[in-house]
């Protein structure tokens, strides 16, 4: 017989054991086995940590630009209503295309000016020779012969301004005649490029103050990409840039740097990189916004395949081959005896190991382990996200 109240000596355990437990349990959750069967199913390949040379690389956000020295305005030297338009937005023009004519009355009494001019000049070439005719014989006042003299330069002047005139205007004067006189002005394109907008219409009214229409030659565009003080030693010529549009993030573009800004730009604290758009440039347009990955030097890192690294809370790890000759039975149903029969297969146990990101380029990533990994250790490149799955399954259902 118990007698009442006695109590049966239980064993405490001390709080070392407890740590122990609790760490134990920890590294548990760290360690997911796999079967071969299982490794093979869903394509696990083992690999080592290898040496890659990499190219590290800095992002930056900026836009496209076209240099003002690359940029016309058209506009017309004199004033009068458009007549026709020659071209659209959109359209390529080069140096010397008439983008649109203008007509006005004054045009024709600049050529009838001209025209006239020769007549009023040789009628004051005459009373010059008289008028110093009269004064070499002391017949006539020396101021009549000086008003002469001041008449004919002033005539020949002219002559010469409404010369300058018709040629600006783009009509020759020596086919300027009675029966040629132009009533239209064309007005051309400085440079060659595409039209980006055309502000006048038929039957409006232009001046040389307003403009016709703006031509931009996209072959000379670049990058002006905004760099954050930081990143600016690393900044050098000759790096090059890869680039995305913002709206179309599908095409990649390559650039090359050829100045680097000395002045922060307005108050981001950002500085300016300009690169040179090399290679392909169709769809590229003046005020684009893209996304640019500026590469960096090569540099030899350890380095894994991209798929082998997994996410996990903010944190990066890789899964490293801690066992492999461990066996367990394994239950196969065999039709021949109607029976199940025990099979010995081979387990091979996976370590969670945390690491951090470097540099990536060309399907490899460097990274730096939290804890030593040696050269010779097998790690999981293929197959990483299906062990990190089974890892999470296992650690959800634990009790």
């Amino acid at each position: 017989m118990v007698s009442c109240g006695k109590k049966e000596n239980v064993p405490e355990h001390s709080e070392q054991e407890t740590e122990q437990t609790e760490g134990h349990t920890e590294n548990q959750q760290s360690v997911v086995s796999l079967t071969e069967e299982q490794i093979k199913a869903v394509g696990i390949t083992l690999g080592t940590v290898e040496m890659k040379e990499l190219t590290s690389t800095i992002k930056a956000n900026g836009l496209l630009r076209v240099p003002n020295n690359n940029k016309a305005t058209v506009t017309s030297l004199y004033g009068g209503i458009i007549k026709t338009l020659n071209v659209q937005v959109g359209s390529f023009v080069r140096k010397g295309q008439v983008i649109a004519t203008i007509a006005n009355p004054e045009f024709i009494q600049l050529q009838e000016e001209y025209l006239t001019s020769d007549s009023r000049i040789t009628y004051a070439e005459q009373e010059y020779s008289r008028q110093k005719e009269l004064f070499d014989n002391d017949a006539g006042a020396k101021k009549n012969l000086q008003n002469a003299q001041a008449e004919l330069k002033a005539l020949r002047t002219k002559k010469a301004s409404l010369l300058k005139q018709l040629q600006m205007m783009g009509i020759s004067p020596g086919k300027v005649s009675n029966g040629n006189m132009r009533s239209g002005l064309a007005v051309t394109a400085q440079i060659s490029g595409t039209v980006s907008s055309i502000s006048a219409q038929i039957g409006s009214y232009t001046d040389i103050s307003s403009p016709v229409a703006e031509i931009i030659d996209n072959h000379s565009i670049h990058l002006d990409l905004q760099v954050f003080e930081k990143d600016l030693p690393k900044m050098k010529v000759g790096q090059v840039v890869h680039f995305k549009l913002t709206n179309n993030p599908e095409i990649e573009y390559d650039a090359a740097i050829y100045s680097i800004g000395s002045s922060f730009e307005n108050d981001s604290k950002t500085i300016s990189v300009h690169a040179d758009v090399t290679g392909n440039k169709t769809g590229l347009i003046d005020g684009m916004n893209i996304t640019g990955i500026v590469s960096l030097d090569k540099t030899t890192t350890p380095a894994i395949p991209d798929e082998a690294i997994v996410e996990a809370d903010g944190k990066f790890y890789i899964f490293v081959e801690t066992a492999q000759n461990q066996e367990t039975d394994h239950a196969h149903y065999s039709e021949k005896n109607e029976s199940r029969v025990k099979q010995k297969s081979k387990i091979v146990n996976f370590e969670k190991i945390e690491v951090v990101k470097g540099s990536s380029d060309m399907g490899y990533t460097a990274i730096t382990a939290v804890k030593e990994i040696s050269s010779k250790t097998k790690i999981a490149v293929k197959g990483a996200f299906f062990i990190n799955a089974k890892l999470t399954n296992s650690g959800e259902h634990e009790h």
